[in-house]
């Protein structure tokens, strides 16, 4: 509840509002900087609630406008921001380092549909016991890995030996325009036939 009113109380209204010259903007208004009083005047006589928009200005901004109007739409703004934000999804998958050659394609094909799907992978090495004695070859496996990755995307983090784990991180590929290199290939083929 508390964070509500601090979010309310974010930009002055109409009385708490306490220079005595402010800047007005907005629709429906003669620009410029009017008296405090004037002011709260204008926006009483249209029915709206002058709001503080930039109180660092000097004179401080203040707009016109319907308060809780104006809450509403900074709040679906925020929103949109928040969808608009790209998610990274990290995907783990897991080796034994003697990993059999079925269990390590059916790992690989699914590592495949990861990075197709814009996901990082994260593939890691996990070391128990005494098996910490084959790092070497926990370190094949996950290069081996990593090169049968490289169509779908590029190494972001060598393998790292971190406790018990040696790790590898895998980033999606920038996938380019397919519509240019076609091009250009005709293009070629159709240079050699002329010639």
């Amino acid at each position: 509840m508390r964070d509500d009113r601090n979010k309310e109380q974010q930009y002055r209204t109409n009385e708490r509002i306490r220079v005595p010259e402010v800047r007005l903007v907005g629709d429906n208004i003669t620009q410029g900087v009017y008296p405090t009083s004037k002011a709260l005047q204008m926006a009483e006589d249209m029915g709206f609630d002058l709001v503080e928009i930039s109180p660092n200005a000097n004179p401080p901004v203040c707009k016109i406008i319907d308060y809780q109007k104006f809450l509403y739409q900074q709040k679906k703004r925020m929103k949109e921001q928040k969808a608009k934000a790209v998610r990274v999804v990290v995907k783990e998958i897991r080796f034994g380092p003697q990993t059999d050659d079925h269990d390590y394609n059916f790992k690989l094909r699914h590592a495949k549909e990861f990075l197709s799907g814009g996901s990082k992978v994260k593939s890691y090495v996990f070391f128990k016991g005494r098996s910490i004695l084959f790092k070497e070859q926990g370190e094949v496996l996950l290069l081996r890995f990593a090169t049968d990755l490289e169509e779908y995307g590029r190494v972001e983090q060598m393998p790292v030996l971190e406790g018990k784990r040696m790790t590898i991180m895998i980033s999606p590929s920038v996938k380019k325009s397919a519509g240019t290199k076609p091009a250009v290939a005709e293009n070629r083929e159709e240079e050699k036939v002329e010639k």
